[in-house]
């Protein structure tokens, strides 16, 4: 990874801004070896096309907060597919069936899982 602080700092933030509105299944994973100008994939599933785009809001308004510049956004409009490009760690929002669709997971299956450890929330946030 070029930048492994920036990377999962990032990481984390996008992580938690994606669970404080509902993602799920959230995977991360190091593409550092194969893609050389990136560091970290995260993926996440919304159910609906409304939810994808709180959750890719979220995330980009919490990377923002951060510091972290948006390389690009694409898929917003439609919120079935949202990528967010941040440099080191790229996100990807899917609805359900986009995900399963195009099945990241498989095609980057060689690559390792970065552990992701979710911030406590406290009720009622």
């Amino acid at each position: 990874m070029q930048s492994p602080e920036n990377a999962t700092e990032m990481l984390q933030i996008a992580a938690d801004a994606a669970d404080s509105k509902g993602g799920e299944d959230l995977i991360a994973l190091n593409v550092s070896g194969p893609l050389p100008l990136v560091d970290i994939f995260l993926l996440v599933t919304g159910n609906s096309e409304r939810n994808v785009a709180a959750i890719a809001d979220e995330i980009e308004d919490k990377l923002l907060e951060a510091g972290h510049k948006r390389v690009r956004r694409e898929g917003r409009a439609e919120s079935r597919w949202v990528l967010l490009d941040f440099g080191d760690l790229i996100v990807h929002v899917f609805h359900a069936a986009e995900r399963v669709f195009y099945g990241l997971e498989r095609l980057w299956k060689d690559c390792p899982v970065v552990p992701i450890e979710l911030t406590e929330r406290v009720a009622g946030e």
